[in-house]
C-alpha cells in the first residue's frame, strides 16, 4: 500500500475511533505486519497510530496493549496506551533512540532487570497475543523445552510459505533438534519477555531512558529477547549492551552458541509472513543443517 493511500486509511479509521481532531497523519516506513503513521491533532500532542489494512482478529490490539501495560508494571518504560480498539492502536509519541553507547549500557541494566525481577514457576501466559500478523500461542507448561518446540518453533510447520521454503529433510531436522533442546540448551527458568525485540522496537522516552514497542509477551526464557537483539543488526553502539547484560545476569560464555537456534522461532515467523523474507529461510537450513537425517 503507497504511503498516500496508508495515510487516508489511518485517518479514517481515527475518525471512526472517535478522534475527530485528527489533521493530518504522515504514514510511517518501517513496521513490518502493520500500518503505522504519526496523527497531528488540533486540540492535543501528535501520536503514534497503528492499523492494518485487514484486522487479523478482534484482540489483536487489546493484546499488545496488555503487552505494554505488563512490561511498565514491571518496570520498563512504555509509550501511553491512549486508545486500543479493534481497528486501532493510538500510543503516546516516543523519540528514537539515542547514537550512544551509555544508552544501550542503560538498556542493558533496564532488561537484565526485567528478566531477573520477573522469574515465573510456568512458561506462557494468561491468554494468547500476536507476533506480526499470526497469532502466538501461549498455553501455559511447565516444561520450557516443550513449551518452546511445541509453541515457538513446531507451530510454523503448517504455514504456507514455510511448508513452500523447507523440504521433507528441514522439516525432519527441525524436529530432531526439538527432540534434543534438552541436549542444547540449558535449563533456565521463565521470566517476563518482550517478544519482538528487534532493534527496531527499542526507542527511548523524552528524557533519554530505553523505551520498548510493539511487544508480544509471554515468560519465556530470557534468551529469546537477547538473541533477537543479538541477530537484527544492532548498531555499532551496542557493542557494550552484550557484555554489560551477561554480566548482570550471570551469563555462562557460551552463550553466543545458542543463539541460531533460539532465534529459529524468529526467522520461522518472518518466513510464514513476509515475502521476501530477507534471508530467513536461508539462516533456517544453515542452523537445521546438522540436524538433517544422513542419507
Amino acid at each position: 500500500m503507497g504511503p498516500e493511500l496508508a495515510g487516508g486509511v489511518l485517518r479514517a479509521t481515527l475518525e471512526r475511533s472517535g478522534l475527530p481532531d485528527v489533521v493530518a497523519v504522515e504514514p510511517l516506513s518501517g513496521g513490518l505486519a502493520a500500518l503505522a503513521g504519526i496523527a497531528t491533532r488540533r486540540d492535543a500532542p501528535p501520536v503514534f497510530v497503528k492499523a492494518f489494512d485487514d484486522v487479523p482478529d478482534d484482540d489483536v490490539f487489546a493484546a499488545e496493549a496488555e503487552g505494554l501495560a505488563a512490561l511498565r508494571e514491571s518496570g520498563m518504560a512504555t509509550p501511553e496506551v491512549i486508545l486500543a480498539n479493534r481497528e486501532l492502536l493510538v500510543l503516546s509519541l516516543l523519540p528514537a533512540r539515542p547514537r550512544s553507547e551509555t544508552f544501550w549500557e542503560q538498556f542493558a541494566h533496564a532488561l537484565a532487570r526485567l528478566h531477573t525481577s520477573t522469574v515465573h514457576p510456568r512458561f506462557g501466559w494468561h491468554r494468547d497475543n500476536w507476533l506480526g500478523r499470526r497469532r502466538q500461542i501461549n498455553t501455559w507448561n511447565d516444561d520450557g523445552f516443550a513449551f518452546f518446540a511445541e509453541h515457538r518453533l513446531l507451530r510454523w510447520l503448517g504455514e504456507p510459505r514455510v511448508e513452500a521454503a523447507l523440504d521433507a529433510g528441514d522439516r525432519a531436522a527441525l524436529e530432531r533438534l526439538c527432540h534434543r533442546l534438552p541436549e542444547l540448551l540449558p535449563e533456565r527458568p521463565a521470566c517476563l519477555t518482550h517478544g519482538d525485540l528487534w532493534t527496531q522496537n527499542v526507542l527511548a522516552t523524552a528524557d533519554g531512558r530505553p523505551a520498548l514497542i510493539d511487544p508480544a509477551v509471554s515468560y519465556m526464557w530470557a534468551e529469546v529477547d537477547l538473541a533477537h537483539v543479538w541477530t537484527t543488526a544492532p548498531p555499532p553502539e551496542a557493542q557494550r549492551f552484550f557484555p554489560v547484560y551477561a554480566e548482570l545476569t550471570a551469563l555462562d560464555s557460551g552463550w553466543q552458541t545458542r543463539m541460531p537456534i533460539i532465534q529459529l522461532r524468529q526467522h520461522l515467523a518472518v518466513l510464514a509472513q513476509f515475502d521476501p523474507d530477507w534471508g530467513a529461510a536461508e539462516q533456517i537450513r544453515a542452523t537445521l543443517a546438522p540436524f538433517r537425517p544422513s542419507i
